[in-house]
């Protein structure tokens, strides 16, 4: 069975750092891209960040670049996304997904991932 478990969301204060953890299980996750999304309330979900595999190539949505990262723990089945700067846009409830199709440059389009995690909030407010 497919499973993504995110954690490490919580609240800080604007220009604070959270790192964020995806767990996967039930499948080979080196074989498959990562992407991070997130949804802030009344909007509809948005593309962060995503991480290809086997490359490791990453993928920054505009609003993010130079501050959010993204990488992975093959040994630890993890992804990771550590942002910093946060301002109180980046609220939003966070998710992971895993690529539809193996071994391909990952994409920013949410359509293209099948398998989603339960998602982690982050509120940055002062």
């Amino acid at each position: 069975q497919v499973q993504l478990v995110e954690s490490g969301g919580g609240s800080v204060q604007p220009g604070g750092s959270l790192r964020l953890s995806c767990v996967a299980s039930g499948f080979s996750r080196d074989n498959y891209g990562i992407g991070w999304f997130r949804q802030a309330p009344g909007k509809e979900r948005e593309a962060v960040s995503c991480i290809s595999s086997p490359d490791g190539n990453t993928y920054y949505t505009d609003s993010v670049k130079g501050r959010f990262t993204i990488s992975r723990d093959n040994a630890k089945n993890t992804v990771y996304l550590q942002m910093n700067a946060l301002k109180p846009e980046d609220t939003a409830v966070y998710y992971c997904a895993a690529d539809r199709i193996q071994f391909r440059k990952c994409t920013l389009v949410l359509g293209e991932y099948d398998y989603w995690g339960q998602g982690t909030q982050v509120t940055v407010s002062s």
